[in-house]
């Protein structure tokens, strides 16, 4: 009779989790975090919180990025992540916020119509820009700007003052200008060390002067800024670059 050996197969050893190279992605978590958090709060009736939300998802959304071009630790896995929780946080949540706040006042399903068809321009920008890597200027207005211009109603106090309908038109038009080809500055094609200080610093000081001043308004007043120069396609890349030296023409 022929012997039977038995192969017991060994477990395939797991791959060791890199703590370093998941850094980002968790900071994109805490941006996907922000953004149901806010859902929540709006579900509860607590609208104020829940739009403050917003802008500390803003602040994950910037760092993650920058903390993993720092670490040279970007991937085609954190560039997805950060999409979906994108779609979340200024797709989706403020919305279903201005939604609450204002547009379910509208006859019908107007303002529902509204603030689906926000979120979805906000998934198709972010599918775009995944998909077609154009340098220069963004093409459409980035949904993280779209999120806290909308956001900023709120903020401001003025959501109660402003008709509903307006609102909606309003919600409509920051949704198409994202899926548009309307071009906005892109801070990333500054080549390293030909930022302007003097501009950059005085950037700075106006806009943390209209926060400062102008209290809730004045995120608003910021974010309308940068919405309006796209429109009149205003490069804030190239005004705040360094002019770039003019080579000395060699002698014969």
């Amino acid at each position: 009779m022929k012997k039977i050996k038995l192969r017991f197969h060994r477990p395939k050893r797991l791959r060791e989790l890199h703590i370093r190279n998941n850094i980002p992605n968790m900071i994109t978590s805490g941006n996907l975090l922000c953004g149901m958090l806010s859902l929540i709060l709006v579900v509860r009736g607590h609208i104020l919180p829940a739009a403050w939300m917003i802008p500390c998802a803003v602040f994950f959304d910037f760092m993650d990025g920058k903390v993993a071009r720092a670490m040279g630790v970007s991937s085609d896995f954190g560039v997805e992540f950060d999409s979906l929780g994108d779609v979340v946080s200024f797709g989706v949540a403020p919305a279903i916020l201005v939604y609450s706040a204002s547009l379910q006042n509208l006859p019908g399903i107007t303002g529902a119509l509204a603030a689906a068809f926000f979120a979805l321009c906000g998934a198709l920008r972010l599918a775009r820009f995944n998909v077609v890597h154009m340098p220069g200027p963004f093409q459409g207005l980035p949904i993280p700007a779209g999120g806290l211009f909308l956001v900023s109603f709120v903020l401001s106090g003025l959501i109660g003052s402003i008709p509903a309908w307006a609102l909606a038109v309003i919600t409509a038009l920051t949704g198409a200008l994202m899926i548009s080809s309307v071009p906005y500055g892109n801070l990333k094609t500054i080549k390293k060390g030909c930022m302007n200080k003097p501009k950059l610093y005085g950037l700075l000081t106006f806009m943390i002067s209209m926060l400062i001043l102008e209290r809730g308004t004045g995120m608003l007043i910021n974010i309308a800024i940068y919405l309006v120069s796209g429109i009149v396609h205003f490069d804030w890349g190239k005004w705040l670059s360094l002019p770039e030296p003019v080579e000395s023409e060699q002698q014969n």
